[in-house]
């Protein structure tokens, strides 16, 4: 087929020769033809060479690269890409693995395919377009996942109505690409259960890539008073309960993720010890000095653009602050930010002025990042969104 050629100015190539994914518009010289959203494009140097091929989107990351080799984008180069991902993930024990049935299949730039998140729940593949390109290929990717999973694979539910540009040419509506469910499933990570709803639930119905730092949490917490804020689903208050925590307290601000926090605190091995609270992080933390000596702080992105970066940054140390003058004293608190424009040094000189704020006396225990099912490409670090700290305050 015809594909538009897009040519950039000189010198613009060199990100893409080292294969980062994004052209950025101001790199675009000039183009052969008028490219709609989602179109495959070309894009070739100064001088003509051939650089790569990817989907284009008005705005300031004009083309995302999914290969850096000429290529005909068709049903089986769409399956070779899902395969791989499929054997990488294998590569890692997460498929067919009895005590962890849910993973993230597929990670946009991670896995050669930026725009696209398909994550696995026990017999169900949640698919996340991002772009209008990738939503374009979607009946590919379902294809090839009932080929690859064969009979393991009972539906196939696309999710991308919340997640493509809302001003864009698509106007997505959420529902089954292939099979069907009730809209929810039991899973198993790690050897605790969770109740699911992709349907419903925030991004496709649970924070997989914390899994490893929950497993993490469960060593700290045996005859502990826990808290969890910003649980969302619980995941880390049920792997605390699990783990022998003596009282776990749930808060979140959504009355909806507290439902889902209370079902899954009733699968756990002692719900009794369980309350969850549908109220503010901040207004919960009122008064409760010396009351806990595990604290959870996993808020969701303050800031998803450079423009808000200061006033996230001073989100995060208020709220870190605050943990850490409540926490008792032996306390461990384990601390995050998913906001991808707050790199990990800048989050971390974040919580150290909260820690001067706090006054306490504070020890670094681990550095926490994502799992390896959400790979990072070593040419694309932005990929790496989820940073994470576990302090010990004296």
């Amino acid at each position: 087929m015809s594909l538009t050629k897009l040519y950039l100015a000189p010198g613009k190539e060199h990100s893409l020769k080292r294969q980062h994914p994004w052209v950025f518009s101001g790199a675009i010289r000039k183009a052969d033809g008028e490219p709609a959203e989602g179109d495959v494009v070309e894009v070739y140097s100064s001088k003509r060479e051939f650089l790569g091929m990817g989907h284009y989107a008005p705005g300031s990351i004009a083309v995302r690269i999914f290969s850096f080799e000429q290529a005909e984008p068709d049903y089986t180069f769409w399956k070779g890409k899902v395969q791989k991902a499929y054997d990488y993930r294998q590569r890692l024990g997460l498929v067919d693995n009895p005590n962890t049935n849910v993973y993230r299949l597929v990670y946009a730039e991670g896995d050669g395919v930026p725009g696209l998140i398909v994550d696995f729940y026990k017999d169900t593949a949640v698919v996340q377009t991002h772009t209008v390109g990738m939503y374009g290929v979607r009946e590919h990717v379902s294809k090839a996942l009932q080929e690859i999973y064969g009979g393991r694979l009972r539906a196939v539910y696309d999710k991308s109505a919340e997640s493509l540009p809302a001003k864009g040419p698509v106007q997505a509506q959420n529902g089954y690409l292939y099979g069907e469910s009730e809209g929810g499933v039991v899973v198993t990570e790690n050897g605790n259960q969770f109740f699911i709803d992709w349907e419903t639930g925030q991004k496709t119905g649970f924070f997989i890539d914390q899994r490893e730092n929950r497993d993490l949490l469960a060593r700290y917490v045996k005859d502990k008073a826990v808290l969890n804020t910003f649980c969302y689903t619980g995941g880390f208050s049920v792997y605390a309960l699990n783990a022998g925590a003596t009282l776990v307290h749930s808060v979140d601000v959504s009355k909806r993720a507290i439902e889902l926090t209370v079902k899954n605190g009733e699968l756990s091995q002692a719900p009794e010890k369980h309350e969850a609270f549908a109220v503010d992080t901040f207004e919960f933390l009122k008064g409760k000095e010396d009351m806990y000596d595990v604290i959870v702080l996993d808020p969701p992105a303050f800031a998803k653009s450079q423009k808000v970066r200061h006033n996230a940054l001073m989100g995060y140390k208020r709220l870190n602050a605050e943990a850490m003058k409540r926490i008792k004293p032996g306390g461990i608190l384990f601390t995050f930010s998913c906001s991808q424009v707050v790199d990990k040094y800048l989050f971390n000189n974040t919580v150290m002025a909260a820690a001067i704020e706090a006054g306490r006396n504070i020890k670094i225990m681990h550095h926490l990042s994502q799992p390896a099912d959400h790979p990072i490409s070593i040419f694309h670090p932005e990929g790496e969104y989820l940073k994470g700290l576990v302090l010990f305050v004296e």
